[in-house]
């Protein structure tokens, strides 16, 4: 008899996270438990509730727990909790628009996207059972060609540091260029996803250099995710054509299948993960976007 599982989904109680949370109670059974989470107790439980009145019989348990990911201590108050994890989704995120001063959001990006992922990885990644999986949800926006050339290897350097501090070092530079707006000087670009995405790959690459032994041979697996496009109220205003966008259901699928596979493509280790195909660090692939970087 296995043990119980228990799954944790962050920025849950909608779009992406909450069918991410959905999948998972699918997949696993009845006595483990997923964790969705959100900042508001309301939305959160009422995304819990709604979920499990739809599973099958025999699913597991979607607990909803209220978790704030730009609080460093409730991450790792919520990591001592549980002692273990076997599957987690990183997925928070702060909403964006391109009509805003890229200063009046960089703060909630920073903290909501990479101050938290790299808190995420320093709490639980020491915390995950073997066999486990722990997935940061990122972009295809993440990889270096996305970067003007002249800010592209301070992001590399940071990601083949090993050192989870230098990636946050560099995302201070960059949330001190945009307050300042020196950011498209310093070759940051005016759109903050593109730096933020890159910095969320740069840690989990960093992270991977120290633990990738250790983990292949516990079949433990720590990769960026890139999901695709998901036709959602944040993604409506960067894409010209959302006719090929997929619906968050469609968008979870192959995370879900992945986390909860028993093997894995050990190539997936530490990169941007997309349908099955490792999307190159360097070179990336093109992506098509309404803004401006």
């Amino acid at each position: 008899m296995t043990a119980p599982r228990t799954a944790l989904v962050t920025g849950a109680n909608q779009g992406l996270g909450r069918a991410l949370a959905a999948g998972l109670a699918a997949g696993l059974s009845a006595g483990d438990r997923v964790l969705l989470t959100g900042r508001d107790a309301g939305r959160v439980g009422d995304a819990a509730a709604q979920i499990a009145a739809q599973l099958p019989a025999g699913s597991a348990q979607v607990q909803p727990r209220v978790l704030d990911v730009r609080d460093p201590a409730a991450i790792a108050a919520l990591a001592a909790e549980l002692g273990t994890i076997d599957v987690l989704f990183s997925n928070a995120t702060a909403r964006m628009s391109p009509d805003a001063d890229p200063a009046d959001e960089v703060d909630a990006v920073a903290e909501t996207s990479n101050l938290a992922t790299t808190h995420v990885l320093r709490a639980f990644a020491p915390r995950l059972n073997p066999g486990g999986r722990l997935l940061i949800v990122a972009s295809a926006l993440g990889t270096l060609d996305k970067l003007d050339p002249a800010v592209a290897p301070r992001f590399a350097a940071a990601a083949d540091s090993g050192d989870l501090d230098a990636v946050d070092a560099l995302v201070a530079d960059w949330r001190a260029a945009v307050h300042a707006g020196r950011a498209e000087q310093e070759g940051f670009g005016r759109w903050l996803n593109i730096p933020s995405k890159v910095a969320q790959v740069a840690a989990v690459r960093a992270l991977a250099r120290a633990r990738r032994d250790e983990d292949l041979a516990s079949g433990r697996l720590i990769a960026a995710l890139c999901p695709g496009l998901i036709d959602t109220d944040a993604s409506r205003p960067w894409f010209a054509d959302m006719s090929e966008a997929q619906t968050p259901e469609q968008a979870a699928a192959w995370p879900v299948q992945l986390a909860l596979a028993p093997e894995f493509d050990t190539k997936y280790y530490g990169e941007l993960v997309q349908h099955g195909h490792v999307l190159p660090w360097e070179t990336g692939v093109p992506v098509a976007h309404s803004a401006t970087t």
